[in-house]
């Protein structure tokens, strides 16, 4: 039976491969996701913007395009910055896997994987929407942030953070004076199933901190993070 309501999330399959597309596609239809497929990066792309699927599985290696580009392309796209990304692919050393995420990806799975751990994995990515549970906007005197937007708004001037620097501004921003731990934070930004360490959040946050001004975001010793307003 599935475990979500009958196709409740599209997840958009882009890979060469026309068997592992059928596969695939077969499996997450069976676990109640409606499914479309692409080629290849460049044909993905175009899918996608037309979509706006919840969930992309790429390949990595693909003729026209490849995997990477095609994702650090979605990233920069505003009608696909915001849709979960996750690589599909048969390359498991750890390089591939770096260039992946630092592409934009919030998961990597290695290929072969069985149906049920492959379902699995898209049902804890699809727990992460939305990423996280507070209101849609919040207003302070500094700056405005509008999540259904993406957009941060500082003295009448719109920035667009980057994904993850979007989502630790928020959490941060969701309970102004609370101290944020590091491991909360990796929960909340990063999931349960992505590992990066705290360098990861230090160099987040001294983007956050370039952008909209060091003195709101206090760093406490050895715990974590908090926004002062």
């Amino acid at each position: 039976m599935p475990t979500l309501p009958a196709l409740s999330k599209t997840i958009l399959v882009v890979d060469d491969d026309p068997d592992i597309r059928e596969l695939i596609g077969f499996n997450l239809h069976q676990a109640g996701f409606r499914v479309e497929t692409a080629e290849n990066g460049a044909a993905g792309i175009k899918k996608a913007l037309r979509l706006q699927p919840d969930l992309i599985l790429l390949d990595v290696m693909m003729p026209e395009m490849d995997g990477i580009e095609a994702c650090k392309q979605l990233r920069e796209h505003p009608k696909t910055k915001e849709c979960l990304i996750a690589f599909l692919s048969a390359r498991g050393e750890d390089y591939s896997q770096v260039v992946g995420f630092d592409s934009g990806a919030d998961d990597y799975i290695t290929k072969p994987v069985a149906p049920r751990v492959l379902i699995k994995r898209v049902e804890a990515l699809m727990r992460r929407l939305p990423s996280l549970d507070t209101h849609d906007q919040l207003a302070f005197d500094a700056f405005t942030i509008d999540r259904k937007r993406h957009l941060v708004t500082q003295n009448g001037v719109q920035l667009s953070l980057p994904k993850k620097e979007f989502e630790l501004l928020f959490l941060l921003c969701s309970e102004p004076g609370r101290v944020f731990t590091r491991d909360l934070i990796l929960t909340k930004v990063w999931g349960h199933d992505v590992i990066v360490g705290d360098r990861t959040i230090d160099v987040h946050m001294r983007k956050l901190r370039s952008k909209l001004g060091k003195e709101y975001f206090a760093t406490i010793k050895g715990v974590g993070y908090k926004f002062d307003v």
